[in-house]
């Protein structure tokens, strides 16, 4: 029988008859979100809605202007052709004019189509041809050759609005249209046509269809998910009134305007909190840009943590050795009771003031330069996060916690409670959500912030829903004593050893990801005698050691197949081995042997998709040698590969790569014996 969890319901207050209300916790409640942000205008018109940093000075946007901007583009995008039911493509870096564009788009009743900025050309081809995009709003000029690129391919492409003239000026296509002058058409036309936006506005309805988000494609080609207005309202409503956010928060908006999580943090909860969104400068400058800001609300996935955590480590190892050993000293306090501290446990006296001491002198300092100085809640999602990475995080006292959930679902899932933050779970369900555990492990959710389906695709709409209306995650996983969700890995990738011990390759790899000199990590082992692996490294903290160590290199090639290199990352493939050999479960999964890759795996190869999880099957077919290598007991594999430059060219990369055996662990119950 499948074990289901009771459903939590979320209280919401009447609205009467006005569909445009105020909540207890302060929020607003509407039906769709261009009336979402009419009703932010008028009841906090005068407070900042976005902030955009250009050329070195943060701009800003009350909730008033940003609504004129949302009905000028509109009314822009309506003269110039789009009708209700179109999908509109939107494609850059956080911009506040990317995100009107949403608004303007569903004002009209077309649909947002965002797609990943830095995808190469014939990525975007799929979705442009699969959407039916007849409109595209892009930041740049890079965007804009990407499309000039595919109009032979796509010639539904009618128009594309550009917001960065810079490098423009000589482009004299008929499609393109700076978004500045889009904006002055559409003002012109709003004053002849006054009654034209609110009535597009009004005609809008829960259930249509707000947003398309492409899936990252991890196994197959990506799949177009339509979400309703209702779906990430309702998501927005419950994610509010869990955290107690307000229209005091503040968000940094730095990851793809694609990922679900962005259009959930970014755009529906500040919509429905009213708290303010800030867009960077630019990808290079988002640690600046977080000091600056020092928000009160973060997410970022595991991978960006623990870069932070690489830089932090990096400069202490360059430090004076009085600082080092007064990091260190405060440190091992930190961690020994600085969770505690923050959910309110019961700490000896002497802790608290050596914890007060260090918060003086070294955890506070190291949160500001983080610019997590003022955060109230910080989430980390999409993968597992090591624990030594997490018990840093909290011991500084940043307030750092695991959710859960699918694009499917709004990213509504799960959430861990403050006081109930936890290393091995994702927490507990959200208010509105049913879990039930299938017979073989995996999750299926019932959550507000369902899908309503897949684009163009009934069979994999009707294949990933259950006949009561629950979507199959495809996560295997099980709830524990006090009702937290724990993951193990994704159901179809958890296999077995031919001596029968369970094979969990994500469990494996996020172990190995954890060391700062791992970038990523792709374990074998299903159907196998043995558990091999590819390991990357970390080129800015590998690089920083070699330099320390005198060790001379000539590029990423070189210093990855370096013996000194190798032997710095078996150390930490034996530390992975000593933790698996204390679970009896899962000792027989140790990792006998492994090699480090003479590249980096890169979505521009097809190796990660977008929003970076390794396509290990499409790793395993283009390596199959290397693979074959390790299985076979060689020591080197001479290899080439084909990867492709930015500028669309491709090349060859030649490697000699070596490959080396690692002992196994002692088992606990063999090492109790002797």
């Amino acid at each position: 029988m499948a074990r289901q969890y009771p459903i939590q319901r979320h209280k919401q207050t009447p609205t009467g008859g006005d569909p445009l209300t105020q909540t207890a916790v302060g929020t607003v409640t509407t039906e769709t979100f261009p009336k979402l942000l009419l009703e932010n205008a008028r009841v906090r018109g005068e407070k900042v809605a976005v902030r955009e940093k250009d050329l070195g000075i943060w701009q800003s946007w009350t909730w008033k202007e940003s609504a004129d901007e949302v009905r000028w583009l509109a009314c822009g995008l309506a003269s110039r052709g789009l009708k209700r039911g179109m999908n509109v493509a939107i494609i850059g870096d956080n911009r506040p004019r990317l995100y009107w564009s949403f608004g303007a788009a569903q004002s009209v009743g077309a649909v947002p189509v965002p797609l990943y900025q830095d995808a190469i050309s014939q990525e975007m081809q799929y979705v442009l041809e699969n959407a039916e995009i007849e409109v595209a709003i892009v930041e740049d000029q890079e965007q804009v050759d990407k499309l000039l690129e595919l109009l032979p391919q796509c010639p539904r492409l009618k128009l594309i609005v550009y917001d960065d003239p810079r490098g423009m000026r000589h482009y004299t296509q008929p499609q393109l249209l700076p978004y500045s002058e889009l904006r002055d058409i559409g003002r012109e036309y709003d004053e002849t046509h006054p009654d034209f936006y609110p009535a597009e506005v009004n005609e809008g309805k829960p259930d249509d269809v707000s947003v398309i988000l492409y899936t990252s494609g991890t196994t197959s080609k990506p799949k177009g998910v339509c979400l309703t207005h209702r779906a990430f309202i309702e998501a927005s409503r419950g994610d509010v009134s869990f955290d107690g956010f307000n229209d005091s928060d503040e968000i940094l908006s730095y990851l793809p305007m694609a990922w679900v999580g962005d259009h959930l943090f970014s755009y529906s909860q500040a919509m429905v909190a009213g708290f303010t969104v800030n867009c960077p400068e630019s990808s290079e400058t988002v640690m600046t840009d977080l000091r600056e800001i020092g928000p009160t609300y973060y997410f970022a996935p595991p991978r960006v943590f623990e870069n932070l955590l690489t830089q932090v480590m990096i400069r202490m190892e360059d430090a004076s050795p009085f600082k080092r050993w007064l990091f260190d000293a405060f440190m091992a306090v930190a961690k020994r009771c600085g969770p505690d501290i923050m959910d309110g446990k019961p700490v000896p006296l002497f802790d608290r003031v050596l914890y007060a001491i260090g918060n003086a002198l070294i955890y506070g300092p190291l949160r500001n330069n983080l610019g997590m100085s003022r955060i109230r809640v910080a989430y980390t999602g999409g993968a597992a996060i090591g624990p030594d990475l997490y018990r840093f995080y909290r011991s500084l006292g940043i307030n750092l916690k695991q959710l859960y959930g699918q694009t499917e679902t709004a990213a509504y899932v799960c959430k861990q409670p403050n006081g109930e933050s936890r290393l091995d779970t994702v927490g507990k369900p959200l208010p509105g959500v049913e879990i039930k555990i299938a017979d073989k492990g995996e999750i299926l959710v019932k959550s507000p912030g369902m899908l309503k389906e897949y684009y163009k695709s009934p069979d994999a709409s009707a294949e990933t829903l259950t006949a009561d209306g629950y979507f199959k995650t495809g996560d295997a996983g099980f709830f524990d004593n006090d009702g937290h969700l724990k993951i193990i890995d994704r159901a179809k990738d958890v296999g077995k050893l031919n001596d029968g011990t369970m094979f969990a390759p994500q469990f494996l790899e996020n172990k190995l990801k954890f060391f700062p000199f791992v970038k990523e990590a792709v374990c074998f082992g299903d159907g196998r005698d043995m558990v091999c692996a590819f390991l990357n490294i970390e080129m800015q903290a590998v690089g920083n050691w070699a330099e320390r160590n005198g060790l001379p290199y000539a590029g990423y090639v070189d210093l990855a197949q370096k013996e000194e290199v190798y032997s710095l990352l078996r150390e930490c493939v034996d530390k992975v081995n000593e933790d698996l050999a204390q679970e009896a479960s899962l000792s027989g999964s140790q990792i006998r042997r492994f090699l480090i890759l003479h590249k980096e795996l890169d979505a521009d190869d097809d190796e990660l998709t977008r929003t970076r999880k390794v396509r290990r099957n499409f790793v395993a077919e283009k390596y199959e040698p290397l693979v074959s290598a390790l299985f076979s007991g060689a020591s080197h594999c001479e290899i080439e590969t084909q990867v492709k430059f930015e500028d669309g060219r491709s090349g060859v990369i030649r490697a000699d790569v070596k490959i080396r055996d690692v002992e196994l662990a002692a088992a606990t119950e063999q090492r109790k014996a002797a």
